[in-house]
């Protein structure tokens, strides 16, 4: 098993197949409009254009932590777009822990280890190019810290 055997609903509708991104590795976050960690997104986009659709950044909205996603998924969008001009993909909110975590998190927290659980919005998950979880990165690493940046180009040169 590994990333391309998920998928996630798309924000604005259908689904996101992670198979369709075979081969490349993917940025995979659980994101929030209302929390202290949400100016991530200008990074998350920094590296999206940087990387030019060599590294797929995918943003999956969750409003388990202090609640901080309650829009609706037209509302996350153009907070998102508005904001922080994403233009990544982003999934439909979803559930990344506990009993209704999707399964793609569930695999992530099976792969990465207890502690790679998510404990607040802004996880980070680097899958490689094989479909496999490389690393992760707590909400306090920023989507341009040096850490986060030399896992990318690496996974990128892979």
């Amino acid at each position: 098993m590994n990333a391309w055997d998920f998928s996630l609903p798309g924000l604005e509708g259908g689904v996101l197949d992670l198979a369709a991104w075979r081969g490349k590795p993917v940025l995979i976050v659980n994101t929030a409009s209302e929390c202290g960690f949400t100016p991530q997104y200008r990074g998350l986009e920094e590296l999206w254009q940087h990387f030019e659709g060599e590294l797929i950044v995918l943003g999956v909205p969750c409003n388990q932590f202090g609640k901080q996603e309650p829009g609706t998924s037209a509302q996350i969008g153009a907070f998102c777009r508005r904001n922080y001009g994403v233009s990544f993909p982003m999934a439909a909110r979803t559930d990344v822990k506990g009993a209704e975590a999707a399964p793609l998190f569930r695999w992530l927290a099976h792969e990465g280890g207890v502690f790679s659980r998510p404990r607040w919005n802004f996880y980070k998950y680097l899958i490689g190019r094989d479909g496999h979880l490389i690393t992760w990165f707590s909400s306090l690493t920023s989507p341009t810290s040096p850490r986060l940046q030399k896992a990318a180009n690496n996974a990128v040169k892979s």
